[in-house]
């Protein structure tokens, strides 16, 4: 039940039951192992049989629009332009997919963002598929549009535990790298893997320093269930977290000092996860490795986090020297393990608590700017949100845009400071 008990007894009862029989099913399938991350983990990160091997993605590609959202009006060109409204404060952006660069949806972003981010298009699964063999189109026409209309651009992501094609971890024989036992086998196989990885880095930089500023150079490294809190990815298993100072090192090298390098991570507020995530940047400074920043996804809920808590962890970072950017905010209509729908359309009182909220986080920010250097939303508008499909296909809006491209009530209270 929310703070302001938006749900009425038969309400909250209909969505146990439909809870309850999601349960039931579930009971039949995989669900989340030993080491499974508590209620409290945004949704989208819930790894199924506590293996990061079959963890969902974040960002995962999105829902299309339905068929009623196809027939969308004009962007409204009476409200105020979302990034001009914080141009004394920080910059303002949207993940894309390069489909989204024409028509409604475009003109949207050119309106209201100066800052973009490729959903999926720059992940390394995208990048180089195949053992050098680099496809670029794809990020290419992100780069060109932010180019033609004057945004910047950042990098997501270089490293990953998901979408990171198999034949990074194959050995010279084509066997998986993580099975070896022999140790002198095992330490070939990590000077390979490394090695692989310090090309995949600098052609990646090398293409794009001149127009990305700044780069989620690892991503989700830490999970606090897993041995000495560090993900059990194929890259620790292998290298430890040898591939963490490579990939940083080999960005800078190819980057220069002027690229800005992150490592990135979600539940930053969970205070369990952001000082193993501190202690580890800490180690990590103490090393030389050049890192410029901290990326704080921010899938949030309705109610989940405290706002306090994003803060506490924006200024922890803070006292390193280091910057925050918030990389992948939305704001889920649902807590983890809530498998219910609130129709196909939301309901006006949802609407304003989703409204409340951004407001409170926005105002938090703003008192806070020094801390940070911008905003991402993990999209633009309603009609293009991962969350449509996942942990199962519902109505989502976790936007400041609706299905139509339409200013929510969240966008009026983010601008109407």
């Amino acid at each position: 039940m929310t703070k302001k008990g938006r749900l009425r007894l038969p309400a909250r009862l209909a969505r146990s039951l439909v809870f309850a029989a999601a349960l039931l099913w579930l009971s039949g399938c995989s669900g989340p192992g030993d080491n499974a991350a508590p209620a409290t983990l945004p949704p989208e990160q819930q790894e199924i049989g506590g293996g990061p091997a079959t963890a969902v993605p974040s960002g995962a590609p999105a829902a299309t629009a339905s068929p009623e959202a196809a027939a969308e009006p004009a962007v409204q060109a009476e409200v105020p332009p979302l990034a001009a409204a914080y141009a004394d404060y920080f910059r303002i952006g949207a993940a894309v997919e390069p489909e989204q660069l024409e028509g409604p949806a475009a003109e949207l972003l050119k309106r209201h963002v100066n800052w973009l981010v490729a959903e999926n298009a720059m992940k390394p699964d995208a990048m180089e598929p195949a053992e050098g063999s680099f496809t670029w189109e794809r990020a290419d026409r992100i780069v060109d549009f932010a180019k033609e209309n004057g945004m910047e651009l950042r990098f997501h992501t270089l490293v990953w535990h998901n979408q990171t094609p198999d034949w990074f971890f194959r050995d010279e024989a084509g066997g998986a790298m993580v099975d070896e036992t022999d140790a002198s086998r095992r330490e070939a196989n990590k000077k390979l893997l490394l090695k692989r990885l310090d090309s995949f880095v600098t052609a990646v930089v090398s293409r794009y320093k001149q127009d990305i500023t700044s780069w989620d150079v690892v991503n989700e490294v830490i999970e606090p269930g897993d041995p000495d809190g560090m993900r059990a990815s194929n890259w620790y298993r292998i290298t430890g977290t040898e591939f963490i100072e490579t990939a940083f090192r080999a960005a800078r090298k190819a980057g220069g000092p002027d690229i800005k390098l992150y490592i990135n991570d979600y539940n930053t507020d969970d205070p369990v996860k952001r000082d193993r995530l501190y202690g580890l940047v800490k180690e990590m400074l103490e090393k030389g490795v050049p890192i410029d920043g901290v990326g704080h996804q921010t899938h949030i809920s309705l109610e989940y986090p405290a706002t306090e808590r994003i803060i506490e962890s924006l200024e922890q970072f803070h006292t390193l020297g280091l910057d925050n950017q918030i990389t992948e905010l939305d704001m889920s209509l649902y807590v983890y393990n809530d498998l219910s729908d609130v129709g196909p359309e939301v309901p006006g009182d949802i609407l304003q608590q989703q409204a409340e909220r951004y407001g409170e986080l926005f105002d938090a920010l703003r008192a806070h700017k020094e801390l940070l250097s911008g905003v991402m939303f993990w999209g633009i508008a309603d009609d293009h949100t991962w969350l449509s499909t996942f942990p199962v296909a519902r109505t989502e809006a976790p936007l400041l845009f609706d299905r139509q491209h339409q200013p929510k009530p969240a966008f009026q209270a983010v601008t109407g400071f």
